[in-house]
């Protein structure tokens, strides 16, 4: 009912057309674009810090971290590979063998 409503598009139009000359300006002001770099920069830091401290954290208290339970996983999946194709075989043989 309101997206058929020409008030409604108008607003929804100007809005967009003003969200999109502030985000402009913004990109083209070379200390806001160097502030976000900065941002962001320190925030991968920091999730970098906080990461190899979980790991330890979780290491002291015998725990696993995701990339053990990854790694786990993947030697699970190569395992249920072989197993697959020990059987595959051994199905083979009893096929063979049978008269």
């Amino acid at each position: 009912m309101l997206k058929n409503n020409p008030v409604m598009k108008k607003l929804v139009e100007t809005g967009e057309e003003r969200i999109g000359k502030l985000a402009q300006q913004l990109l083209s002001n070379e200390k806001f674009v160097t502030a976000m770099q900065t941002l962001v920069s320190r925030t991968l830091a920091a999730k970098g810090s906080l990461d190899k401290s979980l790991r330890t954290a979780l290491s002291a208290m015998n725990l696993p971290s995701t990339a053990d339970l990854e790694i786990l996983r993947s030697k699970v999946e190569e395992v249920e590979r072989l197993l697959g194709s020990v059987e595959g075989k051994v199905d083979k043989l009893i096929e063979a063998k049978k008269p």
